[in-house]
């Protein structure tokens, strides 16, 4: 496609935008459980609404745009709230979840480099089941990535003990998840916070999933294992407020349990021609709208909306994990939140996915052990007795060898 010679006009560009749409998935139908966290219509109308307040705006000035300061500190404020900061805990909006990762790693080395580490060949221990932003990051820093096995006990958490024996003097940093991205099982933080004392090592916490869902669901009466700045050896923690936080992509939060871990974050620079410039993250610009959406969600959900929202999709995990026991598959470990993964004994997990979706579902799959993966909204409240009566048909069409092509032409 090449620039028109002449502008076109906006409403027929709008048409074919949304023409355009016409092949994405059917995400307001409650029939895609990734990518989009579906709150429904009215959150979905404050974060656009409250998005294009500022979307002019840059986060990049704080002086030129107190409001945009004033709203990131309460919002940090907020998180800190929830997630039992201590006094003196800071932290930043970043872009996502793999934003936060990064620059809590990057506060981590350069913590270690100031308290007499030595200065490169670092290393970060991790379970098996960490997500991939921490292997990203570890690449643009130079960092060795120590993945170690989960346990063999079928709860596919984190083994603190192999995670022990893993750590050596060039370690920087230990990671739990709450919960981990591929089976939505939380890691025993509290231990691993032991070993991290014991071998005087930063522990972060990555908690993009769980962040702003595991505060609510313990005060439902869910059952949810201490995870945050409660466990006194926890450094950091990243938390996504366009996940479970229900805010406008993107935007993340990354804490820290004091400002003097804090102070390793900002980039700060000033021997170039231009004026002297400070960065709290590693974005420059950073868009007002996805500060301005994170504050307005919070302030019209409150503790009360937010309790609400995490019961529903609480409640209706575990009537799907119920539906899919029924059915004969095995739910992997002991989901407590919104994220489940589940396979069957006797039918394969991709000719499965493939049958759910020439129904019309976009879900996902995990690969260790290959199994089918549900993100769970408010949303689908109101669809899982259709995702299970799919399901099922699904399970006997792969048992009977029926394609997902011959699937879709039923259904097309």
């Amino acid at each position: 496609m090449q620039m028109p010679t002449e502008g076109r006009d906006w409403n027929e560009v709008r048409e074919e935008m949304v023409a355009r749409s016409g092949k994405d998935v059917d995400w307001r139908s409650g029939r895609t459980a990734v990518y989009v966290f579906n709150a429904g219509e009215d959150i979905h109308h404050v974060q656009k609404e409250a998005y294009a307040l500022f979307m002019a705006e840059n986060g990049l000035g704080p002086l030129a745009f107190p409001s945009l300061a004033q709203m990131e500190k309460d919002v940090i404020a907020m998180a800190l709230g929830l997630l039992h900061g201590p006094q003196g805990a800071t932290g930043a909006i970043t872009s996502g979840g793999t934003d936060s990762i990064t620059m809590a790693m990057k506060t981590a080395r350069d913590f270690a480099r100031e308290s007499g580490r030595q200065q490169t060949g670092h290393n970060i221990v991790l379970p098996r089941s960490a997500h991939l932003a921490f292997d990203k990051a570890a690449h643009l820093m130079d960092i060795a990535v120590r993945r170690v096995p989960l346990k063999t006990d079928g709860s596919f958490e984190a083994d603190p003990a192999a995670m022990a024996a893993a750590v050596d003097e060039a370690t920087i940093m230990m990671v739990g998840s709450a919960p981990n991205f591929p089976h939505g099982i939380i890691d025993p933080i509290a231990a691993l916070g032991e070993v991290a004392a014991e071998k005087k090592v930063w522990l972060h916490v990555d908690a993009c999933v769980g962040g702003y869902f595991a505060p609510f669901a313990r005060m439902n009466g869910v059952a949810v294992p201490a995870f945050d700045f409660a466990v006194p050896a926890v450094h950091s923690m990243s938390a996504d407020l366009h996940k479970y936080g229900y805010c406008a992509k993107g935007a993340s939060t990354v804490l820290f349990r004091s400002e003097d871990l804090y102070k390793h974050m900002p980039f700060n620079y000033r021997d170039w021609s231009g004026a002297p410039m400070k960065t709290p993250t590693l974005a420059g610009t950073r868009p007002g709208g996805a500060i301005s959406a994170a504050w307005a969600v919070m302030n019209v959900l409150g503790v009360s909306g937010y309790r609400e929202k995490q019961g529903l999709v609480c409640a209706t995990r575990e009537k799907i994990e119920a539906g899919v026991k029924a059915l004969g598959f095995e739910v992997l470990g002991r989901p407590l939140l919104g994220l489940m993964a589940f396979r069957h004994p006797e039918a394969d997990t991709l000719a499965l996915y493939g049958a759910m979706r020439a129904r019309g579902w976009f879900t996902s799959f995990t690969a260790e052990p290959q199994s089918l993966h549900l993100m769970l909204s408010p949303k689908h409240a109101e669809v899982a007795d259709d995702y299970l009566r799919d399901l099922a048909a699904a399970l006997a069409d792969v048992r009977a060898g029926v394609t997902s092509e011959k699937v879709e032409a039923r259904y097309s």
